[in-house]
Protein backbone atom coordinates (compact mmCIF):
# COMPACT_ATOMS: atom_id res chain seq x y z
CA UNK A 1 0.00 0.00 0.00
CA UNK A 2 1.31 3.43 -0.97
CA UNK A 3 1.15 5.87 1.96
CA UNK A 4 2.11 9.51 2.42
CA UNK A 5 5.32 8.40 4.07
CA UNK A 6 6.26 6.02 1.25
CA UNK A 7 5.41 8.67 -1.34
CA UNK A 8 7.66 11.14 0.45
CA UNK A 9 10.50 8.62 0.35
CA UNK A 10 9.94 8.00 -3.37
CA UNK A 11 9.96 11.70 -4.11
CA UNK A 12 13.13 12.32 -2.07
CA UNK A 13 14.92 9.40 -3.70
CA UNK A 14 13.82 10.64 -7.11
CA UNK A 15 15.49 13.99 -6.35
CA UNK A 16 18.62 12.17 -5.25
CA UNK A 17 18.30 13.41 -1.67
CA UNK A 18 18.36 9.91 -0.19
CA UNK A 19 19.38 6.46 -1.45
CA UNK A 20 16.89 4.43 -3.43
CA UNK A 21 16.14 0.84 -2.44
CA UNK A 22 17.62 -0.49 -5.68
CA UNK A 23 19.62 1.17 -8.43
CA UNK A 24 20.40 -0.40 -11.79
CA UNK A 25 23.57 1.37 -12.89
CA UNK A 26 25.20 1.73 -16.27
CA UNK A 27 22.33 0.60 -18.48
CA UNK A 28 21.12 1.68 -21.90
CA UNK A 29 17.43 2.50 -21.56
CA UNK A 30 15.24 2.01 -24.63
CA UNK A 31 12.57 4.69 -24.85
CA UNK A 32 9.62 2.76 -26.27
CA UNK A 33 7.96 6.07 -27.22
CA UNK A 34 10.74 7.73 -29.24
CA UNK A 35 13.17 4.88 -29.86
CA UNK A 36 15.99 6.83 -28.21
CA UNK A 37 18.63 4.82 -26.32
CA UNK A 38 20.29 6.66 -23.45
CA UNK A 39 22.82 5.57 -20.84
CA UNK A 40 21.42 6.12 -17.35
CA UNK A 41 20.86 4.78 -13.87
CA UNK A 42 17.41 3.52 -12.93
CA UNK A 43 16.40 4.16 -9.31
CA UNK A 44 13.68 2.11 -7.62
CA UNK A 45 11.87 2.50 -4.30
CA UNK A 46 9.55 -0.35 -3.26
CA UNK A 47 7.78 -1.40 -6.46
CA UNK A 48 8.15 1.93 -8.28
CA UNK A 49 10.72 3.52 -10.54
CA UNK A 50 11.63 6.92 -9.06
CA UNK A 51 14.46 8.09 -11.27
CA UNK A 52 15.99 7.83 -14.74
CA UNK A 53 18.22 10.10 -16.84
CA UNK A 54 20.57 10.64 -13.92
CA UNK A 55 23.04 9.15 -11.48
CA UNK A 56 21.71 7.54 -8.28
CA UNK A 57 22.87 5.72 -5.18
CA UNK A 58 21.00 2.83 -3.64
CA UNK A 59 21.01 0.42 -0.74
CA UNK A 60 21.36 -2.31 -3.37
CA UNK A 61 22.77 -2.00 -6.86
CA UNK A 62 22.79 -4.04 -10.04
CA UNK A 63 25.60 -3.48 -12.52
CA UNK A 64 23.86 -3.09 -15.83
CA UNK A 65 27.22 -3.55 -17.59
CA UNK A 66 25.99 -1.69 -20.63
CA UNK A 67 22.96 -3.92 -21.12
CA UNK A 68 19.65 -2.66 -22.48
CA UNK A 69 16.73 -1.93 -20.17
CA UNK A 70 13.20 -2.41 -21.54
CA UNK A 71 9.81 -2.57 -19.81
CA UNK A 72 8.72 -6.01 -18.60
CA UNK A 73 6.65 -7.92 -21.14
CA UNK A 74 2.90 -8.48 -20.88
CA UNK A 75 1.26 -11.61 -22.28
CA UNK A 76 -2.21 -10.30 -23.04
CA UNK A 77 -4.08 -13.57 -23.47
CA UNK A 78 -3.33 -17.09 -22.33
CA UNK A 79 -4.70 -20.05 -20.42
CA UNK A 80 -2.08 -20.97 -17.84
CA UNK A 81 -3.64 -24.43 -17.64
CA UNK A 82 -2.44 -25.09 -21.18
CA UNK A 83 1.14 -24.64 -20.05
CA UNK A 84 0.37 -27.95 -18.26
CA UNK A 85 1.79 -26.67 -14.95
CA UNK A 86 0.36 -24.83 -11.96
CA UNK A 87 0.38 -21.02 -11.83
CA UNK A 88 3.29 -21.21 -9.37
CA UNK A 89 5.35 -23.30 -11.78
CA UNK A 90 4.32 -21.12 -14.71
CA UNK A 91 5.58 -18.14 -12.71
CA UNK A 92 8.94 -19.83 -12.18
CA UNK A 93 9.15 -20.93 -15.83
CA UNK A 94 8.19 -17.71 -17.61
CA UNK A 95 9.22 -14.76 -15.44
CA UNK A 96 12.95 -15.26 -16.23
CA UNK A 97 12.01 -14.67 -19.89
CA UNK A 98 11.05 -11.09 -19.02
CA UNK A 99 7.29 -11.67 -18.78
CA UNK A 100 6.29 -9.71 -15.68
CA UNK A 101 2.52 -9.58 -16.27
CA UNK A 102 0.13 -12.10 -17.78
CA UNK A 103 -3.59 -11.75 -18.41
CA UNK A 104 -5.14 -15.16 -18.14
CA UNK A 105 -8.56 -16.67 -18.69
CA UNK A 106 -9.03 -19.70 -16.40
CA UNK A 107 -11.52 -20.96 -18.94
CA UNK A 108 -10.10 -24.48 -19.10
CA UNK A 109 -10.27 -25.26 -15.39
CA UNK A 110 -13.62 -23.45 -15.18
CA UNK A 111 -15.09 -25.81 -17.79
CA UNK A 112 -14.06 -28.74 -15.61
CA UNK A 113 -14.65 -27.42 -12.07
CA UNK A 114 -16.72 -24.24 -12.43
CA UNK A 115 -16.34 -21.42 -9.92
CA UNK A 116 -13.87 -23.33 -7.67
CA UNK A 117 -11.46 -23.41 -10.61
CA UNK A 118 -11.58 -19.62 -10.90
CA UNK A 119 -11.12 -19.28 -7.14
CA UNK A 120 -8.00 -21.49 -7.33
CA UNK A 121 -6.47 -19.21 -9.95
CA UNK A 122 -7.25 -16.06 -7.99
CA UNK A 123 -5.71 -17.61 -4.88
CA UNK A 124 -2.57 -18.43 -6.87
CA UNK A 125 -2.49 -14.95 -8.44
CA UNK A 126 -2.30 -13.40 -4.97
CA UNK A 127 0.89 -15.37 -4.23
CA UNK A 128 2.96 -15.46 -7.43
CA UNK A 129 5.92 -13.15 -8.05
CA UNK A 130 4.79 -12.18 -11.56
CA UNK A 131 1.56 -10.24 -11.71
CA UNK A 132 -1.16 -12.62 -12.86
CA UNK A 133 -4.36 -10.82 -13.83
CA UNK A 134 -7.60 -12.66 -14.57
CA UNK A 135 -10.41 -12.14 -17.02
CA UNK A 136 -13.52 -14.00 -15.90
CA UNK A 137 -14.50 -16.87 -18.17
CA UNK A 138 -17.44 -15.83 -20.31
CA UNK A 139 -18.37 -19.09 -22.02
CA UNK A 140 -18.68 -22.08 -19.69
CA UNK A 141 -19.63 -24.22 -21.48
CA UNK A 142 -18.35 -22.69 -24.70
CA UNK A 143 -21.35 -24.03 -26.64
CA UNK A 144 -24.37 -26.23 -26.11
CA UNK A 145 -22.91 -28.80 -28.51
CA UNK A 146 -20.56 -30.56 -26.09
CA UNK A 147 -20.62 -31.88 -22.53
CA UNK A 148 -18.71 -29.75 -20.05
CA UNK A 149 -18.13 -30.38 -16.38
CA UNK A 150 -19.63 -27.09 -15.25
CA UNK A 151 -21.84 -24.15 -16.17
CA UNK A 152 -21.20 -20.52 -15.21
CA UNK A 153 -23.95 -17.93 -15.53
CA UNK A 154 -23.59 -14.24 -14.78
CA UNK A 155 -24.59 -14.76 -11.14
CA UNK A 156 -21.65 -17.17 -10.78
CA UNK A 157 -19.19 -14.59 -12.15
CA UNK A 158 -20.31 -11.47 -10.31
CA UNK A 159 -18.96 -12.53 -6.87
CA UNK A 160 -15.45 -12.40 -8.39
CA UNK A 161 -15.96 -9.03 -10.06
CA UNK A 162 -14.40 -6.91 -7.31
CA UNK A 163 -11.35 -9.08 -6.78
CA UNK A 164 -8.23 -6.89 -7.23
CA UNK A 165 -6.73 -9.34 -9.73
CA UNK A 166 -9.80 -9.31 -12.01
CA UNK A 167 -9.73 -7.08 -15.10
CA UNK A 168 -12.99 -7.88 -16.84
CA UNK A 169 -14.74 -10.46 -19.03
CA UNK A 170 -12.67 -13.06 -20.86
CA UNK A 171 -12.85 -13.95 -24.53
CA UNK A 172 -16.43 -13.96 -25.76
CA UNK A 173 -16.16 -17.06 -27.93
CA UNK A 174 -19.85 -17.45 -28.59
CA UNK A 175 -19.90 -14.82 -31.32
CA UNK A 176 -23.09 -16.28 -32.86
CA UNK A 177 -24.71 -15.78 -29.44
CA UNK A 178 -23.57 -12.16 -29.44
CA UNK A 179 -24.73 -11.20 -32.91
CA UNK A 180 -28.03 -13.07 -32.47
CA UNK A 181 -28.67 -11.46 -29.05
CA UNK A 182 -28.78 -14.61 -26.94
CA UNK A 183 -30.40 -13.53 -23.64
CA UNK A 184 -27.82 -15.22 -21.39
CA UNK A 185 -24.94 -13.72 -23.39
CA UNK A 186 -26.54 -10.28 -23.22
CA UNK A 187 -26.69 -10.51 -19.41
CA UNK A 188 -22.93 -11.10 -19.26
CA UNK A 189 -22.22 -8.29 -21.71
CA UNK A 190 -24.49 -5.93 -19.80
CA UNK A 191 -22.72 -6.61 -16.51
CA UNK A 192 -19.29 -5.75 -17.97
CA UNK A 193 -20.18 -2.74 -20.14
CA UNK A 194 -17.89 -0.46 -18.15
CA UNK A 195 -14.99 -2.92 -17.93
CA UNK A 196 -12.74 -4.64 -20.40
CA UNK A 197 -14.33 -7.33 -22.56
CA UNK A 198 -12.03 -9.63 -24.51
CA UNK A 199 -12.95 -10.77 -27.99
CA UNK A 200 -12.68 -14.04 -29.88
CA UNK A 201 -13.99 -13.72 -33.42
CA UNK A 202 -12.16 -15.92 -35.95
CA UNK A 203 -12.89 -14.92 -39.58
CA UNK A 204 -15.75 -12.62 -38.51
CA UNK A 205 -16.08 -9.66 -40.88
CA UNK A 206 -18.44 -7.19 -42.46
CA UNK A 207 -21.74 -6.39 -40.79
CA UNK A 208 -21.47 -9.36 -38.43
CA UNK A 209 -18.18 -7.98 -37.12
CA UNK A 210 -19.85 -4.60 -36.66
CA UNK A 211 -22.61 -6.25 -34.64
CA UNK A 212 -20.09 -8.09 -32.47
CA UNK A 213 -18.15 -4.91 -31.74
CA UNK A 214 -21.32 -2.94 -31.03
CA UNK A 215 -21.53 -4.97 -27.80
CA UNK A 216 -18.41 -3.16 -26.53
CA UNK A 217 -15.84 -5.90 -27.18
CA UNK A 218 -12.39 -4.45 -27.77
CA UNK A 219 -9.72 -7.06 -28.56
CA UNK A 220 -9.12 -10.08 -30.76
CA UNK A 221 -6.39 -12.73 -30.75
CA UNK A 222 -7.93 -14.94 -33.46
CA UNK A 223 -6.86 -13.04 -36.60
CA UNK A 224 -4.85 -15.37 -38.83
CA UNK A 225 -4.25 -13.11 -41.86
CA UNK A 226 -3.13 -9.50 -42.23
CA UNK A 227 -6.31 -8.72 -44.16
CA UNK A 228 -8.48 -9.95 -41.30
CA UNK A 229 -6.39 -8.04 -38.76
CA UNK A 230 -6.51 -4.80 -40.73
CA UNK A 231 -10.30 -4.87 -40.97
CA UNK A 232 -10.52 -5.40 -37.22
CA UNK A 233 -8.02 -2.60 -36.56
CA UNK A 234 -9.99 -0.27 -38.82
CA UNK A 235 -13.09 -0.99 -36.75
CA UNK A 236 -11.43 -0.17 -33.45
CA UNK A 237 -10.28 -3.59 -32.28
CA UNK A 238 -6.87 -4.05 -30.73
CA UNK A 239 -5.08 -6.99 -32.33
CA UNK A 240 -3.16 -9.42 -30.14
CA UNK A 241 -0.55 -11.16 -32.29
CA UNK A 242 -0.60 -14.78 -31.16
CA UNK A 243 2.28 -17.23 -31.29
CA UNK A 244 1.79 -20.34 -29.19
CA UNK A 245 2.60 -24.02 -29.34
CA UNK A 246 -0.14 -24.71 -31.88
CA UNK A 247 -1.57 -21.37 -33.02
CA UNK A 248 1.23 -19.71 -34.94
CA UNK A 249 0.00 -16.46 -36.46
CA UNK A 250 3.06 -14.22 -36.09
CA UNK A 251 4.50 -14.73 -39.57
CA UNK A 252 1.16 -13.89 -41.16
CA UNK A 253 0.54 -10.84 -38.95
CA UNK A 254 4.02 -9.31 -38.61
CA UNK A 255 3.37 -6.86 -41.44
CA UNK A 256 0.60 -5.12 -39.49
CA UNK A 257 2.96 -3.98 -36.70
CA UNK A 258 4.47 -0.62 -37.61
CA UNK A 259 4.77 2.93 -36.35
CA UNK A 260 1.10 3.62 -37.19
CA UNK A 261 -0.41 0.61 -35.46
CA UNK A 262 1.85 -0.29 -32.53
CA UNK A 263 -0.35 1.55 -30.02
CA UNK A 264 -3.18 -0.79 -30.99
CA UNK A 265 -1.25 -4.07 -31.23
CA UNK A 266 -0.05 -6.33 -28.42
CA UNK A 267 1.39 -9.84 -28.12
CA UNK A 268 0.04 -13.07 -26.66
CA UNK A 269 0.83 -16.77 -26.59
CA UNK A 270 -2.62 -18.23 -25.81
CA UNK A 271 -1.14 -21.69 -25.29
CA UNK A 272 2.58 -22.49 -24.98
CA UNK A 273 3.96 -25.54 -23.19
CA UNK A 274 7.20 -25.79 -21.16
CA UNK A 275 9.03 -27.74 -23.86
CA UNK A 276 8.46 -25.00 -26.43
CA UNK A 277 9.39 -22.39 -23.83
CA UNK A 278 12.63 -24.24 -23.10
CA UNK A 279 13.48 -24.55 -26.81
CA UNK A 280 12.24 -21.21 -28.15
CA UNK A 281 11.35 -18.89 -25.29
CA UNK A 282 8.10 -17.11 -24.51
CA UNK A 283 7.24 -13.55 -25.54
CA UNK A 284 10.98 -12.97 -25.95
CA UNK A 285 10.77 -15.37 -28.91
CA UNK A 286 7.92 -13.40 -30.47
CA UNK A 287 9.81 -10.13 -30.01
CA UNK A 288 13.00 -11.34 -31.69
CA UNK A 289 11.03 -12.82 -34.59
CA UNK A 290 9.01 -9.64 -35.16
CA UNK A 291 12.24 -7.64 -35.23
CA UNK A 292 13.67 -10.17 -37.72
CA UNK A 293 10.60 -9.54 -39.87
CA UNK A 294 11.65 -5.89 -40.06
CA UNK A 295 9.17 -4.41 -37.57
CA UNK A 296 10.58 -1.22 -35.97
CA UNK A 297 12.46 -2.25 -32.83
CA UNK A 298 11.02 0.19 -30.31
CA UNK A 299 7.52 -0.34 -31.68
CA UNK A 300 7.86 -4.09 -31.08
CA UNK A 301 8.91 -3.46 -27.48
CA UNK A 302 6.08 -0.92 -27.16
CA UNK A 303 3.54 -3.52 -28.30
CA UNK A 304 5.00 -6.03 -25.82
CA UNK A 305 4.61 -3.65 -22.89
CA UNK A 306 3.13 -0.15 -23.02
CA UNK A 307 0.46 -0.86 -25.65
CA UNK A 308 -0.54 -4.08 -23.91
CA UNK A 309 -0.93 -2.24 -20.61
CA UNK A 310 -3.01 0.55 -22.14
CA UNK A 311 -5.30 -1.84 -24.01
CA UNK A 312 -6.15 -3.70 -20.80
CA UNK A 313 -6.36 -0.69 -18.51
CA UNK A 314 -3.17 -1.37 -16.53
CA UNK A 315 -2.15 2.26 -16.17
CA UNK A 316 0.84 1.79 -13.89
CA UNK A 317 3.21 -0.21 -16.12
CA UNK A 318 4.76 -0.56 -19.56
CA UNK A 319 7.34 2.24 -19.39
CA UNK A 320 10.72 2.79 -17.75
CA UNK A 321 10.14 6.23 -16.28
CA UNK A 322 9.65 7.82 -12.84
CA UNK A 323 6.31 6.93 -11.26
CA UNK A 324 5.87 3.69 -13.20
CA UNK A 325 5.85 0.15 -11.82
CA UNK A 326 9.37 -1.30 -11.68
CA UNK A 327 8.94 -4.17 -14.14
CA UNK A 328 12.16 -4.29 -16.15
CA UNK A 329 13.95 -6.75 -18.40
CA UNK A 330 17.71 -6.37 -18.88
CA UNK A 331 18.86 -7.58 -22.28
CA UNK A 332 22.26 -8.57 -23.61
CA UNK A 333 20.96 -7.92 -27.12
CA UNK A 334 18.08 -5.70 -28.18
CA UNK A 335 17.54 -7.29 -31.60
CA UNK A 336 17.79 -10.84 -30.23
CA UNK A 337 15.84 -10.03 -27.03
CA UNK A 338 18.31 -11.97 -24.90
CA UNK A 339 17.02 -11.57 -21.34
CA UNK A 340 19.72 -11.86 -18.66
CA UNK A 341 18.05 -10.29 -15.61
CA UNK A 342 14.51 -9.38 -14.60
CA UNK A 343 13.11 -6.97 -12.02
CA UNK A 344 9.46 -7.59 -11.08
CA UNK A 345 7.69 -4.98 -8.94
CA UNK A 346 11.08 -3.76 -7.76
CA UNK A 347 12.43 -7.23 -6.87
CA UNK A 348 15.43 -8.81 -8.55
CA UNK A 349 14.47 -12.28 -9.76
CA UNK A 350 16.86 -14.82 -8.28
CA UNK A 351 16.50 -18.52 -7.57
CA UNK A 352 15.87 -17.71 -3.90
CA UNK A 353 12.77 -15.65 -4.56
CA UNK A 354 10.55 -18.65 -5.36
CA UNK A 355 10.75 -19.92 -1.78
CA UNK A 356 9.09 -16.72 -0.56
CA UNK A 357 5.74 -17.66 -2.14
CA UNK A 358 2.96 -19.26 -0.12
CA UNK A 359 1.69 -22.52 -1.69
CA UNK A 360 -1.90 -23.11 -2.80
CA UNK A 361 -3.56 -26.49 -2.37
CA UNK A 362 -4.33 -28.16 -5.74
CA UNK A 363 -7.94 -28.68 -6.79
CA UNK A 364 -9.79 -31.09 -9.06
CA UNK A 365 -7.71 -34.15 -8.25
CA UNK A 366 -10.77 -36.40 -8.71
CA UNK A 367 -12.22 -34.78 -11.81
CA UNK A 368 -11.64 -37.76 -14.15
CA UNK A 369 -14.97 -39.59 -13.99
CA UNK A 370 -14.97 -41.51 -17.27
CA UNK A 371 -15.33 -45.29 -17.08
CA UNK A 372 -12.83 -47.58 -18.85
CA UNK A 373 -13.67 -48.33 -22.47
CA UNK A 374 -13.38 -51.38 -24.72
CA UNK A 375 -11.98 -51.33 -28.24
CA UNK A 376 -15.51 -51.86 -29.58
CA UNK A 377 -16.40 -48.37 -28.32
CA UNK A 378 -14.55 -46.92 -31.31
CA UNK A 379 -16.28 -48.90 -34.06
CA UNK A 380 -17.62 -46.38 -36.57
CA UNK A 381 -20.61 -47.53 -38.60
CA UNK A 382 -20.84 -46.52 -42.28
CA UNK A 383 -23.55 -44.21 -43.54
CA UNK A 384 -25.68 -46.18 -46.04
CA UNK A 385 -26.68 -42.97 -47.81
CA UNK A 386 -23.18 -41.85 -48.85
CA UNK A 387 -19.98 -43.42 -50.14
CA UNK A 388 -17.64 -40.84 -48.64
CA UNK A 389 -17.36 -39.63 -45.06
CA UNK A 390 -16.47 -36.13 -43.87
CA UNK A 391 -12.94 -35.86 -42.48
CA UNK A 392 -11.41 -33.14 -40.32
CA UNK A 393 -8.33 -31.67 -41.99
CA UNK A 394 -5.48 -30.52 -39.72
CA UNK A 395 -2.62 -28.22 -40.73
CA UNK A 396 0.47 -27.51 -38.61
CA UNK A 397 0.41 -24.17 -36.80
CA UNK A 398 -3.34 -23.65 -37.12
CA UNK A 399 -6.22 -24.40 -34.79
CA UNK A 400 -8.47 -23.75 -37.76
CA UNK A 401 -9.45 -27.10 -39.24
CA UNK A 402 -10.83 -27.88 -42.66
CA UNK A 403 -13.60 -30.04 -44.10
CA UNK A 404 -12.37 -32.83 -46.31
CA UNK A 405 -13.77 -36.20 -47.30
CA UNK A 406 -12.59 -39.76 -47.89
CA UNK A 407 -13.93 -43.03 -49.24
CA UNK A 408 -13.09 -45.63 -46.60
CA UNK A 409 -13.24 -49.40 -46.63
CA UNK A 410 -15.81 -51.18 -44.44
CA UNK A 411 -15.35 -54.45 -42.56
CA UNK A 412 -17.35 -56.22 -39.87
CA UNK A 413 -15.85 -53.68 -37.43
CA UNK A 414 -17.12 -50.68 -39.36
CA UNK A 415 -15.29 -48.00 -41.31
CA UNK A 416 -11.52 -48.47 -41.42
CA UNK A 417 -8.69 -45.94 -41.35
CA UNK A 418 -6.63 -45.44 -44.50
CA UNK A 419 -3.06 -44.76 -43.41
CA UNK A 420 -1.90 -44.56 -47.04
CA UNK A 421 -4.17 -41.55 -47.44
CA UNK A 422 -3.35 -40.28 -43.91
CA UNK A 423 -6.91 -40.79 -42.64
CA UNK A 424 -7.14 -42.14 -39.10
CA UNK A 425 -9.83 -42.47 -36.46
CA UNK A 426 -10.84 -39.71 -34.08
CA UNK A 427 -13.06 -39.98 -31.00
CA UNK A 428 -14.10 -37.76 -28.09
CA UNK A 429 -14.99 -39.55 -24.84
CA UNK A 430 -17.09 -37.66 -22.28
CA UNK A 431 -15.15 -37.71 -19.02
CA UNK A 432 -17.18 -35.68 -16.51
CA UNK A 433 -19.41 -38.61 -15.53
CA UNK A 434 -22.52 -36.99 -16.97
CA UNK A 435 -23.68 -39.10 -19.92
CA UNK A 436 -20.87 -41.37 -21.18
CA UNK A 437 -21.07 -40.01 -24.74
CA UNK A 438 -18.53 -41.01 -27.37
CA UNK A 439 -18.35 -39.07 -30.63
CA UNK A 440 -16.56 -40.78 -33.53
CA UNK A 441 -15.17 -39.56 -36.83
CA UNK A 442 -11.96 -39.36 -38.89
CA UNK A 443 -9.07 -36.91 -39.21
CA UNK A 444 -6.23 -36.27 -41.63
CA UNK A 445 -2.95 -34.42 -41.16
CA UNK A 446 -1.32 -36.38 -38.33
CA UNK A 447 0.58 -38.87 -40.46
CA UNK A 448 0.13 -41.74 -37.99
CA UNK A 449 0.93 -45.18 -39.39
CA UNK A 450 0.18 -47.08 -36.20
CA UNK A 451 -0.82 -46.62 -32.56
CA UNK A 452 -2.87 -43.89 -30.88
CA UNK A 453 -2.48 -40.53 -29.10
CA UNK A 454 -4.91 -39.46 -26.36
CA UNK A 455 -5.34 -36.22 -24.40
CA UNK A 456 -7.63 -35.07 -21.60
CA UNK A 457 -6.72 -31.51 -22.59
CA UNK A 458 -9.52 -31.01 -25.08
CA UNK A 459 -10.60 -27.42 -25.55
CA UNK A 460 -12.96 -26.26 -24.32
CA UNK A 461 -14.88 -28.87 -22.37
CA UNK A 462 -11.83 -31.09 -21.79
CA UNK A 463 -13.25 -34.45 -22.55
CA UNK A 464 -10.78 -37.13 -23.68
CA UNK A 465 -9.81 -36.77 -27.33
CA UNK A 466 -8.05 -39.68 -29.01
CA UNK A 467 -6.71 -40.25 -32.53
CA UNK A 468 -5.44 -43.58 -33.72
CA UNK A 469 -5.06 -46.35 -36.25
CA UNK A 470 -6.49 -49.25 -34.23
CA UNK A 471 -9.43 -49.40 -31.85
CA UNK A 472 -7.36 -51.43 -29.39
CA UNK A 473 -4.62 -48.83 -29.06
CA UNK A 474 -7.19 -46.04 -28.83
CA UNK A 475 -8.87 -47.83 -25.91
CA UNK A 476 -5.50 -48.46 -24.25
CA UNK A 477 -4.53 -44.78 -24.46
CA UNK A 478 -7.90 -43.58 -23.15
CA UNK A 479 -7.86 -46.03 -20.25
CA UNK A 480 -4.35 -44.92 -19.30
CA UNK A 481 -5.61 -41.35 -18.95
CA UNK A 482 -8.50 -42.52 -16.80
CA UNK A 483 -6.01 -44.40 -14.61
CA UNK A 484 -3.66 -41.43 -14.06
CA UNK A 485 -6.35 -38.79 -13.64
CA UNK A 486 -5.86 -37.16 -17.03
CA UNK A 487 -2.96 -36.08 -19.21
CA UNK A 488 -1.38 -37.31 -22.43
CA UNK A 489 -0.65 -40.87 -23.56
CA UNK A 490 0.87 -42.57 -26.59
CA UNK A 491 0.00 -46.24 -27.17
CA UNK A 492 1.15 -48.73 -29.77
CA UNK A 493 0.54 -52.45 -30.21
CA UNK A 494 -0.77 -52.95 -26.70
CA UNK A 495 1.92 -50.91 -24.92
CA UNK A 496 2.00 -47.39 -23.44
CA UNK A 497 5.09 -45.78 -24.98
CA UNK A 498 4.92 -42.49 -23.07
CA UNK A 499 2.58 -40.53 -20.87
CA UNK A 500 2.24 -37.43 -18.71
CA UNK A 501 -0.11 -37.27 -15.72
CA UNK A 502 -2.11 -34.04 -15.37
CA UNK A 503 -4.19 -34.75 -12.26
CA UNK A 504 -5.19 -31.14 -11.45
CA UNK A 505 -8.56 -31.10 -13.26
CA UNK A 506 -7.02 -33.34 -15.92
CA UNK A 507 -5.13 -30.26 -17.11
CA UNK A 508 -2.08 -29.53 -14.95
CA UNK A 509 0.81 -31.47 -13.47
CA UNK A 510 1.85 -31.56 -9.84
CA UNK A 511 5.48 -31.73 -10.98
CA UNK A 512 8.03 -28.93 -11.56
CA UNK A 513 8.08 -27.57 -15.09
CA UNK A 514 11.47 -29.20 -15.74
CA UNK A 515 9.95 -32.67 -15.17
CA UNK A 516 6.99 -31.81 -17.39
CA UNK A 517 9.44 -30.74 -20.10
CA UNK A 518 11.18 -34.14 -19.91
CA UNK A 519 7.86 -35.96 -20.23
CA UNK A 520 6.91 -33.82 -23.22
CA UNK A 521 10.19 -34.71 -24.92
CA UNK A 522 9.43 -38.42 -24.43
CA UNK A 523 5.88 -37.96 -25.70
CA UNK A 524 7.04 -36.07 -28.77
CA UNK A 525 9.58 -38.82 -29.55
CA UNK A 526 6.93 -41.52 -29.08
CA UNK A 527 4.48 -39.71 -31.37
CA UNK A 528 7.14 -39.32 -34.03
CA UNK A 529 7.83 -43.07 -33.82
CA UNK A 530 4.19 -43.65 -34.81
CA UNK A 531 4.79 -41.58 -37.95
CA UNK A 532 3.32 -38.33 -36.61
CA UNK A 533 4.36 -35.36 -38.76
CA UNK A 534 2.98 -32.58 -36.56
CA UNK A 535 5.56 -30.68 -34.48
CA UNK A 536 3.13 -30.34 -31.54
CA UNK A 537 0.62 -33.21 -31.83
CA UNK A 538 -0.77 -33.13 -28.28
CA UNK A 539 -2.15 -29.61 -28.24
CA UNK A 540 -3.20 -30.15 -31.86
CA UNK A 541 -5.29 -33.08 -30.58
CA UNK A 542 -6.66 -30.79 -27.87
CA UNK A 543 -8.03 -28.31 -30.41
CA UNK A 544 -9.86 -30.93 -32.48
CA UNK A 545 -12.72 -30.68 -29.98
CA UNK A 546 -13.03 -26.86 -30.01
CA UNK A 547 -16.40 -26.10 -31.66
CA UNK A 548 -15.99 -22.33 -31.72
CA UNK A 549 -13.08 -22.36 -34.19
CA UNK A 550 -13.89 -23.03 -37.89
CA UNK A 551 -14.46 -25.18 -39.74
CA UNK A 552 -15.07 -28.81 -38.72
CA UNK A 553 -14.67 -30.09 -35.15
CA UNK A 554 -15.47 -33.13 -33.05
CA UNK A 555 -17.29 -33.19 -29.72
CA UNK A 556 -18.59 -36.01 -27.53
CA UNK A 557 -21.96 -35.47 -29.22
CA UNK A 558 -20.71 -35.82 -32.79
CA UNK A 559 -19.10 -34.13 -35.77
CA UNK A 560 -19.75 -30.38 -35.69
CA UNK A 561 -19.84 -27.87 -38.56
CA UNK A 562 -18.75 -24.57 -37.01
CA UNK A 563 -19.75 -22.53 -40.06
CA UNK A 564 -23.32 -23.82 -39.90
CA UNK A 565 -23.09 -23.98 -36.08
CA UNK A 566 -24.77 -27.36 -36.12
CA UNK A 567 -23.94 -31.04 -36.28
CA UNK A 568 -23.07 -32.61 -39.60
Amino acid sequence: MTTSASLARMISAGRGLEPADLVIKNVRRLDIITGEIIETDIAIVADRIVGTHGTYEGHETIDGAGRYAVPGFIDTHLHIESSLVTPHEFDRCVLPHGVTTVICDPHEIANVLGAPGIRYFLDCAERTIMDIRVNLSSCVPATAFETAGARLEIDDLLPFGDHPKVIGLAEMMNFPGVINCDPDILKKLEAFQHRHMDGHAPLLSGMDLNAYLAAGIRTDHEATTAKEAREKLSKGMAILIREGSVSKDLDALAEILDENTSAFVALCTDDRNPLDIAEEGHLDSSIRRLIAHGCPVHHVYRAASHSAARIFGLKDRGHIAPGWRADIALLDSLDECLVSDVVSAGRIITSEIWATRQPVEPVGLNSMKAKPVEAAAFITAPNPDRNEVPVIGVKPGLILTFRESAALATTDTGLQPDTAADVIKLAVVERHGINGNIGRSFVTGFGLKRGAIASSVGHDSHNITVVGVTDEDMALAVNRLIEIGGGFAVACEGEILADLALPIAGLMSLEPFEIVTEHLEHLRTAAKALGCILPEPFLQVAFLALPVIPHLKMTDRGLFDVDAFDFV
